[in-house]
């Protein structure tokens, strides 16, 4: 008998049954009838039979069409460059370096940036890419889904790949009852999912904060703590003294993080009755006799958010007493050092060792306040050392301090910072400065590296502020940086071949600069 012969006996037989046939292949075939390539190809023609035979299921319905979405779409240019963007990669150059042309995928969110302030959607044939993009890419997923606007929405509820789309919030237009529509969200804060609540609870902020809390007041005694915690961070937008009772109540719940968060949102509020309960506290362990860190931290202190155990390597007392300084309002330290200004309060010597724990507490409390005249003052001139600066020494906290400064007097501050000391400390600075970078501040950058340049520094250090200014410095520039793309030579004493990779650094960021302009004209409307 041979093989198809054996297959067909097999099929049409008592091996024909797939459970039979799994069995056989478990147990042997040898305590059965027929080889194993004739087990195999009984299970091929079962399959095939099990397939032709297979009924067509019933069609399920059709879906309804997407909402209409009343934007426009880009200019055509604008839609080519973005089918590029999503499709991109810029492939490493030998040896893993990057190469001189543009990294498409860094320019990406300045694409979706810019059509979002012309009030663009996304073209129907680029929604998959950039769902699938949005997907790879949490950073881009606000940005990606709100150009995507309602047919994005449409269009991921019927792919689980882009759940994410429907669980990350419901922008688009459409997708949110109208703030004044009393009945619709209502409905919606009751039977949302949590995403969609949140959403909802910030477009009922911004058109009434008031309305906001009474709306969180309906159902905050039956939410999850983490969903409590959320909910009360949409309470920063509009944030006012309207806001203490509820905030005030919310200070004795169960939850440690959601009684931290209350805290934080009270203690801005100069006016509030836990401002007044912190400065007093902090008047009571600083003054012009000295510093006297609270001796413990009772219930009224846990209550206001204070955290009882320190992290490790900190003293419990000063743990305390920067947790109540950070939280006390900043004017009242004026009366009680004489009527000192915050520039004379940071000068002030502080004796025992308490200077660092203080001034680092003051900077989070500007911070948190978004104090510019502390700010200021504690940040010191920028042309003075990082390490002897009035304050603090840490990047890390100056550039939470020159965030709250007007833009201008930021790109000036860190400007002459680059001019004094350079890039190499500039990094998390520049971060916090408006993009771009023109006028005083571009020209710093780019003189810093052009300095570096000729100084024969080693280029891979200034990597991450090089990818930086492709992203945020002045296209303007271009033209400035088109003399540094050319050379080749290395200077004395510099790394081998420093000065082709800095020729390729600044030939890569010239061609990102003119691209970026480029985006930008394409997606002007016509």
């Amino acid at each position: 008998m041979d093989t198809a012969t054996q297959a067909d006996t097999a099929a049409g037989t008592g091996c024909g049954d797939w459970e039979e046939l799994v069995g056989a292949a478990l147990l042997g075939t040898e305590r059965r009838q027929g080889s194993p390539e004739a087990l195999l190809d009984a299970a091929a023609v079962l399959t095939v039979r099990r397939r032709a035979g297979l009924r067509p299921a019933e069609a399920g319905p059709r879906p309804e069409p997407a909402a209409r979405d009343p934007r426009p779409v880009p200019p055509e240019a604008a839609r080519r460059r973005l089918a590029q963007l999503l499709a991109g990669r810029t492939a490493a150059g030998s040896g893993g370096r990057r190469g001189s042309a543009p990294d498409l995928t860094e320019l990406l969110p300045q694409w979706l940036a810019a059509a979002a302030r012309h009030g663009y959607r996304a073209p129907a044939a680029l929604v998959p890419a950039l769902l699938d993009t949005a997907r790879a890419r949490s950073d881009l997923r606000p940005q990606a889904l709100a150009l995507a606007g309602v047919r994005g929405l449409w269009l991921a509820r019927l792919n689980p790949d882009w759940r994410f789309a429907v669980r990350g919030g419901a922008g688009g237009a459409g997708e949110l009852p109208a703030a004044t529509d009393a009945a619709g969200v209502e409905l919606l804060w009751q039977e949302g999912l949590f995403a969609e609540r949140v959403a909802l609870l910030g477009l009922v902020r911004a058109h009434s904060a008031a309305a906001a809390v009474r709306l969180l007041e309906t159902t905050w005694a039956t939410e999850r703590a983490e969903d409590r915690l959320m909910f009360l961070d949409s309470l920063r937008l509009g944030l006012s003294e309207e806001d203490e009772p509820f905030l005030e109540a919310a200070l004795g719940d169960r939850s440690r993080n959601v009684r931290a968060t209350a805290a934080e949102l009270l203690s801005p509020l100069p006016r509030s009755a836990l401002a007044g309960r912190m400065a007093e506290r902090a008047l009571a362990c600083v003054g012009p006799e000295g510093v006297t860190p609270p001796a413990e931290c009772d219930a009224g202190m846990l209550r206001d958010g204070v955290v009882k155990r320190p992290p490790a390597g900190r003293g419990e007392r000063a743990w305390w007493l920067g947790q109540i300084v950070e939280a006390a309002p900043l004017s009242c330290w004026r009366e009680r050092f004489g009527g000192l200004g915050p520039a004379e309060l940071v000068a002030l010597p502080v004796a025992e060792g308490w200077a660092e724990e203080l001034h680092a507490a003051w900077c989070r409390a500007a911070v948190r306040q978004q104090d510019p005249q502390w700010s200021h003052a504690l940040l010191g001139p920028a042309s003075a050392p990082p390490a002897a600066g009035p304050a603090t020494a840490s990047l890390a906290e100056r550039a939470k301090l020159l965030s709250i400064l007007p833009e201008e007097e930021r790109a000036e501050w860190v400007a002459e910072f680059i001019r004094a000391h350079g890039l190499s400390e500039a990094f998390q600075l520049l971060g916090v400065c408006l993009v771009p970078w023109a006028g005083a501040l571009g020209r710093a950058v780019v003189d810093a590296l052009d300095t570096a340049r000729e100084a024969g520094s080693y280029p891979w250090s200034f990597s991450g502020v090089m990818g930086l200014a492709e992203r945020c410095l002045d296209p303007a520039e271009a033209d400035r940086l088109e003399s540094l793309t050319t050379g080749t030579e290395d200077p004395p004493d510099a790394s081998a071949g420093a000065a082709a990779y800095w020729a390729e650094a600044f030939q890569r960021l010239t061609a990102t600069l003119r691209l970026r302009a480029a985006m930008l004209t394409e997606l002007t409307p016509p």
